[in-house]
């Protein structure tokens, strides 16, 4: 496995560029959150009948967060956070009565027009294209730029 140190390196190849810098600043966090936020949305169903505190985006941070341990515990404790202030904002949303499906649909749509803008701007594809595994990389790599 790559270390911490070699996936940002390798991210950072595909985002010199201030503007798609910049723009990865904002966007990438924004779909973190609607990622968490439209895992939040499915039904639990079968699964889960009985239990209302766990969905299936602790399901999701739960193995991102395997991941993110293997980097170290830096990593691991900064996405912990993330994924804290992520769940807690949804619940708080949810329990506002807030239109979680139609905000995080918009988020993520948004985002990843700004995104794909970034780095049409930057000349380069995204990483993610190269290995599925920097979409996991992409928030640290905003912790660490």
């Amino acid at each position: 496995m790559r270390t911490l140190n070699d996936w940002l390196l390798a991210y950072g190849e595909t985002h010199q560029n201030k503007i798609n810098r910049a723009i990865h600043l904002i966007c990438v966090p924004a779909i973190l959150f609607s990622v968490v936020g439209l895992l939040w949305c499915i039904p639990k169903g079968f699964l889960f009948p009985n239990v209302t505190s766990i969905n299936w985006s602790h399901i999701a941070m739960i193995l991102a967060l395997v991941f993110y341990a293997r980097l170290g515990l830096r990593p691991f404790a900064l996405m912990l956070l993330t994924f804290a202030i992520a769940s807690s904002l949804l619940m708080l949303l949810q329990n506002r009565g807030a239109p979680l499906l139609t905000l995080n649909i918009t988020i993520f749509v948004v985002a990843w027009i700004g995104q794909f803008y970034g780095h049409h701007v930057e000349g380069k594809k995204p990483s993610f294209f190269q290995d599925l595994q920097f979409l996991l990389i992409g928030p640290l790599w905003v912790y660490y730029h």
